[in-house]
């Protein structure tokens, strides 16, 4: 758990410094490895992404183990510090209780709990429910006393903006992070007015949650820094761009039999590099001529 800890220590660090840290949206082994490649400090592992990739919509369909299954597989992948999506905690306290637990596990550095009741859906989708702000609080006291390494960074999210407006969602946001919660993900504030606000009014660290084509209106990075927020993640940025370019490519192969250009885009050694083909060749070269990395 050495590597686990250190990651988290890395991200408190991170949060308590000056700017906002960025996080990308991952949901595999292979969107970890080039966010970490292309430099990014942190990646966050979304559930909608870690939902679309087994075939299903951000409906709440996915289950704990199946999210605990694919944080602990990415943390395995890369060193740089993995936030996770655990969407309601999957019960009532008792199940936050061991969701924390289980994530602890695996490595992330931070989770994210909302108060969404059920079925669950995706924060920038309508005909959303919350549940009662005492059971909410529940939930994130939980999540305080579950966690053994104080460096476990709990998120406390609220959807209750598209339920029952901004200033109910500020109030929940400021109750959760009384009850113990690190930061405030106040989800889908719905005018830049409202965005602006949330690191205004909201007596903590805030995260922003960019979400092209959702409720939110968009704003770049910098804009949001200079909001006042602390953690953008970015959960659908290479969702979108897979699906986009995955419809276009296998749309002109069925339709026009077509296939890329040769000789652009990617090859297949340039994919084997993006997940440590070179690492790994070096390991085997290691132990096939000891004499050999002896003299080295």
């Amino acid at each position: 758990m050495t590597a686990a800890i250190n990651a988290r220590q890395r991200f408190r660090e991170m949060l308590q410094a000056d700017g906002m840290l960025v996080a990308p949206g991952i949901y595999d082994g292979l969107t970890a490895k080039l966010t970490e490649r292309a430099g990014f400090a942190a990646a966050y592992m979304t559930g909608a992404g870690t939902s679309v990739a087994r075939g299903y919509p951000d409906f709440g369909l996915i289950t704990m183990t199946e999210m605990v299954g694919n944080a602990d597989m990415i943390c395995g992948a890369i060193d740089i510090p993995v936030i996770a999506d655990a969407d309601t905690g999957y019960g009532n306290e008792l199940n936050v209780t061991r969701t924390i637990r289980e994530y602890e596990r695996t490595g992330v550095a931070a989770i994210h709990i909302e108060d969404q009741g059920f079925p669950k859906k995706c924060g920038h989708l309508d005909d959303k429910e919350i549940i009662p702000l005492e059971d909410y609080l529940a939930k994130i006291r939980a999540a305080v006393a579950a966690r053994t390494d104080p460096d476990f960074v709990l998120i406390a999210r609220t959807d209750s903006r598209a339920v029952s407006g901004f200033e109910e969602a500020v109030k929940r946001s400021n109750a959760a992070l009384d009850a113990g919660a690190d930061m405030a993900f106040l989800e889908a504030p719905q005018t830049e007015a409202e965005l602006r606000a949330v690191p205004k009014e909201v007596r903590g660290p805030c995260l922003y949650n960019y979400v092209e084509g959702g409720k939110t209106p968009t704003v770049d990075m910098a804009a949001a820094e200079a909001m006042g927020f602390k953690l953008a993640i970015l959960p659908a940025l290479l969702l979108r761009s897979v699906v986009e370019n995955c419809d276009a490519i296998l749309s002109d192969l069925k339709n026009k039999g077509a296939l890329p250009p040769a000789g652009t885009g990617v090859g297949v050694r340039d994919i084997f590099a993006s997940v440590g083909a070179a690492e790994w060749d070096a390991l085997r070269d290691r132990f096939a001529d000891p004499a050999k990395d002896a003299a080295e």
